[in-house]
């Protein structure tokens, strides 16, 4: 029940926070933008259809397809932004329409980006699509086996080029950075969890070592059976997650063991299992 409560508020949240950014830094400025949106200030340009009712009209159409094409259960995690977002967006526009926090194209290029990375973050971890111009790339991956990265860079370049009839030069170039801004920003958040450090060590003391970090750090080991490449000699690799804080302490002991061992560290984004997501259990 709380994953789900969690998984609607993001959904919500992060359909509520595009539409905000589109109304307060996108509009104001005459930015360019990918998606929907930019095929949607195309339109509102050339016939002086609503933004928010194009957005509605073209999700619509767009969730028909991938419902008859990707089937049933991918149009059911698309069904809801497919509504919130016209919604919020024309909600947006009645109540902070008139608002205009800058008209400098920078500052809103990088506003934008950062508040729309954030929102498409929040709509896809929760497991939901954010519909739209993102059902077109999954459609000609199913039907031709183009890679849906190329299709959904392809279709975003295009429409912002498209732009170029509508808007100065200067903003379509401003337009790029923000598709790339939202684009990493999107990814971070995509990886955004509770980072961890990976540790891999080979020593020849592996069973002191793993009994130090148990009983020292209070951190589970896994032994891993290994090979040397160049003598071939068996052992055992040790392997381990801390927090960063703890890594000090693990590399202290390992190398009051063992100071000649061989140790690797990583950064992991997230980890879930028994000591991190779940509680500890001592036997």
């Amino acid at each position: 029940m709380k994953r789900t409560i969690i998984s609607i508020a993001s959904v919500i949240i992060g359909n509520l926070l595009h539409a905000l950014m589109v109304t307060l830094f996108l509009l104001p400025s005459g930015l360019v933008t990918g998606g929907t949106t930019g095929i949607a200030l195309i339109i509102n340009h050339l016939c002086d259809i609503p933004i928010s009712g194009f957005v509605l009209i073209f999700n619509v159409i767009m969730l028909l397809v991938g419902w008859l094409v990707l089937g049933k259960g991918f149009a059911m995690t698309t069904l809801a932004s497919s509504f919130l977002y016209p919604f919020f967006l024309e909600l947006c526009k009645r109540i902070v329409g008139d608002v205009v926090l800058t008209t400098d194209l920078l500052l809103c290029t990088i506003f934008f980006g950062i508040g729309v990375g954030i929102a498409l973050g929040l709509v896809i971890r929760s497991g939901s699509s954010t519909g739209g111009m993102d059902i077109p790339p999954l459609v000609l991956n199913k039907l031709f086996g183009v890679p849906v990265s190329v299709g959904l860079y392809a279709f975003d370049f295009c429409i912002i080029v498209m732009q170029v009839l509508i808007r100065p030069i200067e903003n379509v170039l401003y337009g790029v950075v923000l598709v790339i801004i939202y684009t990493v920003v999107l990814d971070k958040m995509l990886l955004l969890g509770t980072s961890r450090v990976e540790v891999k060590i080979v020593s020849e003391k592996h069973a002191e070592i793993g009994e130090a970090i148990l009983k020292q750090v209070d951190r589970g080991v896994t032994l891993l059976n290994s090979e040397g490449g160049y003598l071939h000699k068996e052992s055992q690799l040790i392997l381990s997650v801390v927090s960063n804080r703890e890594l000090i302490k693990v590399e202290r002991l390992v190398r009051e063991i063992d100071p000649e061992c061989f140790m690797v560290v990583n950064k992991v984004s997230e980890v879930r299992g028994r000591g991190f997501s779940i509680n500890k259990k001592y036997r």
